[in-house]
């Protein structure tokens, strides 16, 4: 049980009692979460209010930033490479040139691709000027 009211300690203090209403409130409002989210936190990953917090703060990180991309998490590679239509390996390669922030890689990406279409016209019309010599 997570929660005595016999023994107000530490121990106490470092731990989260969904069955009290008035807990449910307090960390709510300590770590500006709805009870909602505060119980899916504890059901996540325990009790502990160091945990808690931890995992609410990285929740609250990863949905202010939507346009970075973690290399870390497999959905988040899987995601960008079908965005910018490009396999991972590339993928992570634009984010190892261009930074982590999806407007950079998006704009190297595309610029690979203008310089890749470039190169591309030169040796067509190079091509093209051989054979009008030759002919």
């Amino acid at each position: 049980m997570a929660d005595n009211k016999a023994k107000r300690g530490g121990t106490d203090r470092a731990l989260i009692a969904l069955s009290e209403k008035y807990e449910v409130a307090y960390w709510s409002k300590k770590f500006k979460v709805t009870p909602a989210k505060l119980k899916y936190a504890v059901k996540k990953v325990g009790h502990s209010v160091k945990k808690v917090e931890a995992y609410i703060k990285l929740q609250k990180h990863r949905a202010s930033d939507k346009s970075r991309i973690a290399l870390g998490e497999a959905y988040e590679v899987r995601y960008w490479s079908n965005k910018f239509k490009v396999p991972p390996a590339k993928l992570k390669a634009a984010v190892a040139a261009a930074g982590h922030s999806a407007k950079k890689v998006g704009a190297y990406l595309a610029a690979q691709k203008a310089a890749k279409k470039k190169k591309a016209a030169k040796t067509t019309t190079k091509k093209a000027a051989k054979r009008k010599s030759a002919a």
